[in-house]
């Protein structure tokens, strides 16, 4: 990042949001394709992260369930547990 006090440079950003849009699944991409906004690019990214929140507390959800219908000292519950460590 450019030493000059907190200012980021044209070609900082653009090396910024490259590699933001790297991360992003390979359908956002393709709409992204065409040298979008940064501001399209940061709202695509900031509603990727909402889904994978919700995606992970429907997971944990599942999994908790799951759980409480398991005998905590049966197999299926210790192999649950040791893939959780």
């Amino acid at each position: 990042m450019s030493s000059r006090r907190g200012r980021i440079t044209d070609e900082e950003i653009n090396e910024l949001i490259s590699k933001l849009q790297a991360l992003l699944p390979e359908s956002s991409r393709r709409r992204s394709a065409s040298r979008s906004s940064a501001s399209k690019l940061l709202k695509e990214t900031c509603g990727y992260i909402k889904s994978l929140h919700q995606e992970v507390d429907d997971l944990s959800d599942r999994l908790s369930e799951l759980m409480s219908t398991l005998d905590e000292s049966s197999p299926q519950a210790e192999i649950i547990r040791s893939l959780l460590r």
